[in-house]
């Protein structure tokens, strides 16, 4: 699934030809993604414009001036390409995804087309009231984004105090903080030293402020790089990204560790895969 820097680099391709751009019309392919399309959801974008094309988390929000929020997230293998008809020679990676996939086909003013395809249709899209966006329950409770003023240790600390579980799993709960899933964690864990079956509680103090300084480094990184592109995730213009590239331990099982050689390993917890190096992070 597309964690924070994958839709945060989906949100930037879109941005020039969404953000302050009027939807013309909306064609809807079929009437259900995970779930069910909004009633009268292309009624209700055509016409509109987007006044802010945000991201909260692995969500995209497109803030519109009919006063309702367009929430969108990718699901599984979601994905937007923008196209005016003539372009699609010219990406850099051919977009492989098979048209009859093509569920959502927005047309934006400057005669720009944008395509969403899901071939496993995890994706979804809902409207909401922009003014009520505090009560839209997909994002109640979420806890800071990282690179955000409201994420620090000092927060972390709070966050992990009087947690028993292993700090993984606590930091993959989204009312931890926002956005991380399962490849960011592995990797920040790598950078801090710390075991992923450690004790949340027992991180605070030091190895905290050394988490707290790896997740916004390794999302910093991440965004730089265009987001990862393993599975079959790809940019809104099409060109796969590459941080994959730097993974130190991310899907490196038995592979030897970038800084002592011991091979990586690999367990399961809460049913994800966690790679790690028994030596360096403790």
């Amino acid at each position: 699934m597309p964690e924070l820097p994958e839709v945060e680099t989906v949100r930037r391709g879109l941005s020039p030809v969404m953000d302050g751009k009027t939807i013309e019309w909306v064609q809807l392919n079929r009437p259900d993604l995970r779930f069910p399309m909004p009633s009268g959801f292309a009624e209700r974008l055509s016409g509109v414009r987007i006044e802010r094309l945000g991201r909260r988390a692995k969500f995209l929000v497109a803030e519109l001036s009919s006063g309702e929020a367009l929430i969108m997230h990718l699901g599984m293998s979601g994905r937007f390409t923008i196209t005016d008809g003539t372009r699609l020679g010219e990406f850099h990676h051919e977009v492989a995804s098979d048209p009859k996939h093509d569920h959502v086909i927005f047309r934006m003013e400057g005669e720009q087309t944008v395509t969403y395809n899901d071939p496993r249709r995890f994706g979804f899209m809902e409207l909401w009231p922009l003014a009520d966006m505090e009560a839209y329950p997909r994002l109640a409770g979420f806890g800071p984004e990282p690179l955000s003023n409201g994420f620090s240790h000092a927060w972390l600390n709070e966050a992990l105090a009087g947690k028993t579980g292993p700090i993984k799993s606590v930091l993959l709960d989204q009312r931890t903080i926002a956005g991380l899933g399962n490849i960011y964690v592995c990797e920040a864990l790598y950078r801090a030293g710390i075991s992923p079956k450690r004790r949340a509680n027992t991180v605070p103090g030091a190895r905290a402020a050394r988490l707290t300084q790896a997740i916004n480094q390794v999302i910093a990184e991440a965004i730089e790089a265009g987001g990862s592109s393993i599975s079959d995730f790809k940019a809104a213009t099409g060109e796969l990204g590459y941080f994959q590239h730097s993974f130190s331990v991310y899907d490196r099982e038995n592979q030897p560790c970038k800084t002592c050689g011991a091979p990586i390993r690999r367990i399961v917890q809460s049913g994800r895969s966690s790679f790690y190096c028994g030596s360096c992070q403790r």
